[in-house]
C-alpha cells in the first residue's frame, strides 16, 4: 500500500506555476555555472600568466642568469636574492648526474630538496618552456629549466597562492550564487504567480460552472470570464474569451432545452388532467355493463372486464404521469407530520395481500418515528418499492423492510435475496421507463415510473436514495431528515 502511494506521489504531475519556476532557477542556475567556470579558467589563464612572467624573473635571478656574475658555489646565495617569492626552489644539474635543490622557506632559510622532490627537476628538459610539476609532499610548482655550460639549471616557483586565489574566488562565486538564485527564486515566485492569476481565474469560473448542476431542470448560466480576462491581444484573454463564448452558446443550449422541457411537462400535466375524466367515465360504465350479469354473454363480459382492468392500469398511470408533472414543476411538498411507522406497516401489510407467495418481513424501532413529509407520496414511494420487490423477484423470495432512525435522519430500507439488477441497467434504473425485464407482460402492472417517482419524491423531500444490489440481494435505501416532535422541524 504504502509503495502504491509513493508511486502515486512521483507521478503526480507538476503545475503550471511549479514547472515555470524550476525552469527559471535551472536556466539561472545554468548560466551562474558558466559563469563561474568561464571565470575561474580566464582568472587561472591570468594567474598564470602572471607566475611564469615571475618566473622568467626568477631564473634572470639565478645561477647563470644573464644579470647576475658567475655564481659562488651554492644555492643559497640565489634564493636570498633580493625579490625572489618565499618558496622559490632553485637546482643545478651537472652533466656527471649530480645535482643541487633547495627551497627559500618563509623564515628566509634555504632547505634542500630531498630525493623524491627533486626527481621531478631531474626530468625537465631544458627548453625553456614553464611547465606545471609535483615536488613530493611540497604541492605543485611552476618551474623552467635552462640550459648552461656548466650543465641545466631550474627554477620553480610555488602553485598553491594561484590555486588559493581561484578556491577563494570559488567560494566567492559559489555564495554570490546561491544568494542570487534564492532572490531570484522569490522574485520568480511571485512574478509567475502574479502572471498565472488570471488562468486562477478561469479555473475559479470553470470551477463554478462545473457544479452548477447542468442536466435537468432550469439552469441559470451566468457565470462568465471576468472582462479583464478576455483581452484577445493576450493568449489567457483568447482563452477567456473563448470560454465565454462557450458559456454563452451552452446558456443558449440550456435554455432552449428548459422551453422544450417546460412545453414537455405543461402537455404531460394537462393531457394526464384530461385523460382522468374519460378514463374515469370509461371505468365506470364497464363496471355498470357487467353488473347485468344474464343479460351480457360471456364473451362481451369477459371484454368488459378487460376493458375495466386497462382502464384501471391507464388511471394509474396517468396519476403517476401528473404526479411526476407536479414535481417536476418544482411545486413545494405539504410539509405536515408523518407517521412514517404507521404508514410502512401498512404498505408492508397491502404488499403481503398483493403478494403471497413471497415473504415480507418488517424491522422498526418500538417508538414512531416521524418526518416531514406529503403522506400520500411517501406512501407511494414505499408501495413503489415494495411492488418493485415483488414484481421482480421470483416466488418464495423474502422481502424485509428495515425502518430505523439515527443522527437528526431516517433511514428506510427494502432488501430482497432476489436474483440482483444486471450491471448495465444499474445507471439508468431511477429514470423514466425504465425497466428492468423489457421482454415480460404489460400483465405485471409495471409502468417503468415507479423508481423514477421514488427518487423525484424523495429529492422533493429533500433526501437521497441509495441502491445496492448483486446478485443474491438488492438493498435500496431512502434516507430523509428525521422530524422532532418537540420543535415541529427537521432535525
Amino acid at each position: 500500500m504504502s509503495s502504491n502511494r509513493r508511486g502515486e506521489r512521483a507521478r503526480r504531475p507538476w503545475s503550471l506555476r511549479g514547472r515555470l519556476l524550476v525552469q527559471v532557477l535551472g536556466l539561472l542556475a545554468l548560466v551562474s555555472l558558466v559563469v563561474g567556470v568561464v571565470t575561474e579558467f580566464a582568472l587561472r589563464d591570468f594567474l598564470l600568466d602572471q607566475l611564469d612572467s615571475q618566473l622568467a624573473a626568477a631564473s634572470d635571478r639565478g645561477p647563470g642568469g644573464p644579470d647576475r656574475l658567475p655564481p659562488p658555489p651554492g644555492l643559497g646565495f640565489y634564493l636570498r636574492v633580493p625579490g625572489q617569492p618565499v618558496g622559490t626552489v632553485a637546482a643545478r644539474l651537472l652533466p656527471g648526474g649530480l645535482s643541487e635543490a633547495a627551497r627559500l622557506a618563509p623564515d628566509t632559510s634555504i632547505d634542500p630538496l630531498e630525493r623524491e622532490q627533486r626527481e621531478p627537476l631531474e626530468r625537465l628538459p631544458a627548453d625553456g618552456r614553464p611547465r606545471t610539476v609535483t615536488l613530493g609532499d611540497l604541492g605543485d610548482y611552476r618551474a623552467v629549466a635552462t640550459g648552461t655550460p656548466e650543465g641545466r639549471r631550474v627554477t620553480a616557483l610555488p602553485l598553491a597562492g594561484l590555486h588559493d586565489t581561484l578556491w577563494r574566488l570559488g567560494f566567492v562565486l559559489g555564495g554570490v550564487a546561491v544568494t542570487a538564485l534564492l532572490a531570484a527564486g522569490a522574485i520568480a515566485a511571485l512574478t509567475v504567480r502574479r502572471t498565472l492569476r488570471p488562468l486562477d481565474r478561469l479555473a475559479t469560473t470553470a470551477g463554478k460552472v462545473a457544479e452548477i448542476p447542468l442536466d435537468r431542470g432550469e439552469v441559470a448560466l451566468s457565470v462568465r470570464v471576468p472582462e479583464a480576462d478576455t483581452d484577445t491581444r493576450t493568449e489567457v484573454g483568447k482563452v477567456g474569451a473563448a470560454l465565454n463564448r462557450m458559456l454563452e452558446h451552452v446558456a443558449a443550449a440550456l435554455a432552449a432545452r428548459q422551453r422544450s422541457e417546460s412545453r414537455v411537462r405543461q402537455f404531460v400535466a394537462d393531457a394526464s388532467h384530461e385523460l382522468r375524466t374519460p378514463l374515469a367515465s370509461i371505468r365506470g360504465y364497464a363496471e355498470l355493463s357487467r353488473r347485468h350479469g344474464e343479460a351480457v354473454p360471456p364473451d362481451v363480459r369477459y371484454a368488459l372486464a378487460r376493458v375495466e382492468a386497462e382502464s384501471g392500469r391507464m388511471t394509474s398511470l396517468v396519476e403517476e404521469l401528473l404526479l411526476l408533472a407536479r414535481l417536476d414543476s418544482g411545486r413545494p411538498v405539504a410539509r405536515e407530520p408523518v407517521d412514517l411507522s404507521r404508514l410502512v406497516a401498512d404498505a408492508v401489510a397491502d404488499a403481503h395481500v398483493a403478494g403471497p407467495e413471497h415473504r415480507w418481513l418488517l424491522t422498526a424501532p418500538p417508538e414512531p418515528v416521524t418526518v416531514l413529509g406529503d403522506a400520500s407520496q411517501l406512501h407511494q414511494v414505499v408501495l413503489n418499492l415494495l411492488n418493485n420487490a415483488r414484481t421482480h423477484t421470483p416466488a418464495g423470495t423474502t422481502v424485509r423492510t428495515i425502518l430505523a432512525a439515527a443522527k437528526g435522519e431516517v433511514r428506510l430500507a427494502v432488501a430482497d435475496d432476489g436474483p440482483g439488477i444486471p450491471a448495465e441497467i444499474r445507471p439508468e434504473v431511477f429514470e423514466r421507463f425504465s425497466r428492468g425485464d423489457t421482454s415480460r407482460s404489460r400483465e405485471a402492472g409495471s409502468t417503468g415510473l415507479g423508481l423514477a417517482i421514488v427518487a423525484a419524491v424523495v429529492a422533493a423531500h429533500h433526501g437521497q436514495v441509495r441502491l445496492d444490489t448483486h446478485p443474491g440481494r438488492t438493498e435500496f435505501t431512502v434516507i430523509l431528515p428525521a422530524h422532532s416532535s418537540r420543535t415541529g422541524s427537521p432535525q
